[in-house]
């Protein structure tokens, strides 16, 4: 794989600065922390699950206490796909709400400099205009499938906003699009549509299956991001000198590609990329989710960010990655 992340200049974050990547295991913490060793951070916290509970309220005040943060990356959270969010709702909105509260309130009691708090896209109602700006926030009813998960990273957003209000904080919410790359979940029960397809297409193709099938319609349009972007984003945005009155008045940045594809195209490229030579049939039984779910970047874009990774490329890097994993 020769995806790397693109150096970040301007720095305004110290490069032996205490940085606490929270959820350093997984796709998005793990994409952070590359970046950051690219770019010469040498003094990176990233606690395992077993080493630090991050719903026990004691555990992370004492985490604080001991280590002392200079900036918050929140990576951590409990995500999943539809039937994910379908089976474990209440799961999705407690165990996401206790996280958050705990980070971003020992954030303030410990005088993080900066915290960058990661939500999702879903937090846009399921009928926004397209692109979604930053401003379509709580305009209208949430998709019913992932509802709980998106009141939880709202409940983050306001919570950044209130603590900036309140306190000064200068903590800083981020709304990744649909995210994929190397240690994304591919598990069938629990992933994401990416990922999903990419093993469904690659085992279809070791069984020599005459078909594949794909939830829904395939009109959905989706818009994808792969993880290395976001992560030089999110170090980006770190790392960049707003004036005060930007985190008073409620900052919100959307990260994306600003381009999107409908599931049927997304099938049909992963099908290409893995070779595999059968039949796709959509089982229309199943639900579709949003219809259109693309970020308008422009905010961001005009702060001196841009995506680089084509799709193609992005998939193609991610099912190296793939292959390479243990059956």
């Amino acid at each position: 794989m020769d995806l790397t992340p693109v150096t970040i200049t301007n720095k305004s974050v110290k490069q032996k600065s205490k940085i606490f990547v929270a959820g350093g295991r997984g796709l998005v913490g793990s994409a952070i922390i590359r970046c950051l060793e690219k770019n010469q951070y040498s003094h990176i916290l990233a606690p395992s699950r077993s080493e630090l509970d991050l719903m026990d309220r004691k555990a992370v005040a004492d985490y604080f206490k001991t280590h002392g943060p200079d900036y918050v990356f929140m990576a951590a959270a409990k995500v999943g796909g539809i039937l994910a969010n379908n089976t474990f709702p209440a799961e999705f909105i407690f165990q996401n709400l206790m996280i958050q509260n705990n980070l971003i309130h020992q954030s303030y009691v410990h005088n993080v400099e900066k915290l960058l708090f990661l939500g999702s896209s879903c937090i846009y109602p399921k009928h926004c205009p397209q692109p979604m700006k930053e401003e379509h926030l709580m305009t209208g009813p949430l998709e019913p499938t992932n509802s709980p998960y998106a009141v939880a990273k709202i409940a983050g957003i306001e919570m950044s906003w209130a603590y900036n209000r309140q306190y000064e904080t200068k903590f800083i919410p981020v709304m990744p699009t649909n995210l994929y790359g190397p240690n994304d979940n591919c598990d069938l029960e629990t992933s994401h549509v990416l990922p999903a397809l990419i093993r469904k297409f690659h085992e279809a193709k070791e069984q020599n299956l005459p078909h594949v099938t794909v939830w829904g319609t395939g009109s959905p349009k989706r818009e994808f991001l792969h993880v290395d972007d976001l992560a030089n984003a999110c170090i980006f945005v770190m790392n960049k000198n707003f004036e005060k009155s930007f985190y008073i008045e409620k900052p919100l940045l959307n990260i994306g590609t600003g381009k999107d594809i409908t599931i049927k195209e997304l099938a049909m490229l992963i099908k290409k990329i893995t070779d595999y030579k059968g039949e796709i049939v959509f089982d229309t039984s199943k639900p579709d989710g949003t219809p259109q779910k693309l970020l308008d970047t422009a905010r961001l874009q005009s702060a001196g960010w841009k995506a680089s990774t084509t799709l193609k490329k992005g998939i193609q890097d991610t099912y190296e990655w793939f292959l390479k994993q243990p059956v």
